[in-house]
């Protein structure tokens, strides 16, 4: 590639997520950004990809009890219990100011049965603004012993079937990385109506105070993110990128711009930044100048000829 190819102005961020066009990649991960409104005074919302809410059900949830958040080394344990308004308060108090966001706002979805995730979509479906649904599949099905959705691809392509059936809103499956075969999970999202799929959601963990001899979380266990689970998400994001013909998305431990670059070179369409949120605000918009300057130095004229260039052994012809 010659720098006269490039577009001018630089190198283009701009990507298509099925039928959503981002400015550029980086897009703020659920449970992370909270309603967009708590960053909205530090980050100018209208420079990220996208924002994707905090997960959303139909009734208000409190969450699990203190303590919720446990740091780990190059990572953290959560264990939040997914608390929020509920669809009626969100819908009246949160989404007003979304709606004036000035980029694709996707609202993440929960739910304890399929017909609860299927009314979520439905009832979504007529508000306006809204950018498309993530689907959160890492939930406990009620009506299978406590099983959760993503857990077994006849489920997960019966939920995703179910939900788009209620919408034809872009629809994104979320899948969880504590599976046996992250490959079949994705291929049933797909066959099942999804438009793309993000990955990994938080890995099961825990920690234990050993002067007390308790847990350090409420609720024993939690979901561990930060740097430490990057090398699982990236395999998982490569391996479902070699399995599926949706666009990928990928998150996992993504706290600078050579992670993120990471990622789409094993073939993500775009990304997710999640906890790093947490250690600096500004980090979206840092991961967003660096891709930039990854591009123009090396002479990449737009982000898309980047994704999926990993150069395996077999690709180059060496002895694997």
């Amino acid at each position: 590639m010659k720098s006269a190819d490039r577009p001018k102005g630089g190198s283009s961020l701009a990507i298509e997520l099925g039928a959503l066009k981002l400015r550029n990649p980086v897009i703020a991960a659920s449970g992370t950004f909270g309603y967009g409104e708590e960053y909205a005074s530090i980050i100018p919302l209208q420079s990220l990809g996208g924002i994707v809410t905090k997960g959303l059900s139909l009734e208000p949830r409190k969450g699990n009890p203190p303590p919720r958040l446990a740091e780990t080394p190059a990572g953290m344990l959560n264990a939040i219990g997914l608390e929020n308004v509920g669809l009626e308060k969100f819908i009246q108090e949160k989404w007003p100011f979304l709606r004036k966001a000035s980029c694709p706002v996707i609202v993440n979805i929960f739910g304890n049965t399929i017909e609860e995730y299927a009314e979520l979509a439905r009832r979504l479906a007529d508000v306006e603004g809204i950018a498309g649904l993530e689907v959160n599949i890492s939930c406990p099905n009620l009506k299978a012993g406590g099983a959760i959705f993503a857990s077994e691809p006849r489920t997960v392509q019966k939920v995703v079937d179910k939900i788009r059936r209620a919408t034809s809103s872009f629809l994104m499956v979320k899948l969880s990385p504590n599976v046996a075969d992250i490959g079949k999970i994705a291929l049933a999202a797909e066959e099942g109506g999804a438009d793309a799929v993000s990955l990994i959601n938080t890995l099961i963990g825990m920690a234990i105070d050993i002067k007390k001899r308790i847990p350090l979380l409420g609720n024993i266990t939690g979901g561990l993110s930060g740097p430490a689970i990057k090398p699982v998400g990236l395999r998982m994001v490569w391996q479902v990128v070699q399995t599926v013909h949706i666009p990928v998305v990928g998150m996992g431990g993504i706290v600078t711009a050579e992670d993120a670059l990471e990622y789409l070179i094993a073939g993500a369409t775009a990304v997710q930044v999640g906890s790093a949120h947490f250690i600096n605000p500004l980090a979206g918009l840092k991961i967003i100048e660096g891709i930039q300057s990854y591009l123009e130095a090396n002479d990449f004229p737009n982000v898309t000829s980047l994704v999926g260039s990993l150069k395996t052994k077999r690709d180059t012809g060496q002895p694997v």
